[in-house]
């Protein structure tokens, strides 16, 4: 068992938000029952409190703001907006303990429990990748801080996709199926509201059911 400890986390929240108007997405205020307009960034941050010994921000701008909601806040080693990879390096690169679990900054409805469940299905493997039961997650993963030198070098051959780099490793899959909407990714103003409004209306189903 991985101990707290061991862990460090990491939210990505290092991309130029194309699809979102160029908005800068973790800052995005969220809507959910028990956290109600807060910045996406905080949401994801809910589900690291108190679970792992550093949370650390992956950002390239607006660096102040994003210091009110973790630990530490680190730039991508390399300029440039070059993608996730990089910014897993960084946090690799940054973290003080053996583990470091990362999540992406557009996700607020991933279980409380993630961290629990992914040091649960690590096993003896270097890198553990959420599954939903129909695909994998690469950006929701633990992986061995000890690997950092080697990304750097896929990094310096021009490698830029997480899961080719994962392969080379002794790597699993983590079955986090049972959340239906966990995995939701925030890319557009639209796909926000649509899960707000889907989270609202399923507590709002559930309190009526008490």
């Amino acid at each position: 068992m991985i101990a707290t400890q061991d862990l460090t986390a990491m939210i990505l929240a290092g991309g130029e938000g194309r699809r979102m108007g160029g908005r800068d997405k973790g800052l995005e205020t969220f809507s959910a029952p028990g956290l109600p307009e807060a910045p996406l960034i905080r949401h994801v941050a809910e589900r690291f409190h108190g679970q792992t010994a550093e949370l650390l921000i992956n950002a390239n701008r607006n660096l102040e703001s994003y210091r009110q909601h973790g630990d530490r806040v680190i730039e991508d080693a390399e300029g440039g907006f070059q993608g996730p990879l990089m910014g897993i390096y960084s946090g690799l690169r940054a973290a003080q303990t053996p583990w470091l679990v990362i999540a992406p900054c557009d996700s607020p409805a991933l279980p409380m429990d993630l961290v629990a469940r992914m040091v649960a299905g690590i096993g003896s493997h270097a890198i553990g990748v959420a599954d939903d039961g129909e695909r994998m997650h690469p950006v929701v993963a633990l992986i061995r801080t000890d690997l950092a030198d080697d990304l750097l070098d896929a990094l310096q051959a021009g490698e830029r996709k997480i899961d080719r780099w994962y392969a080379r490793h002794p790597w699993c899959r983590i079955d986090i199926s049972d959340c239906p909407e966990a995995f939701a990714n925030l890319n557009t103003p639209e796909e926000k509201s649509r899960l707000e409004a889907a989270l609202l209306s399923r507590s709002s189903f559930q309190q009526g059911a008490v």
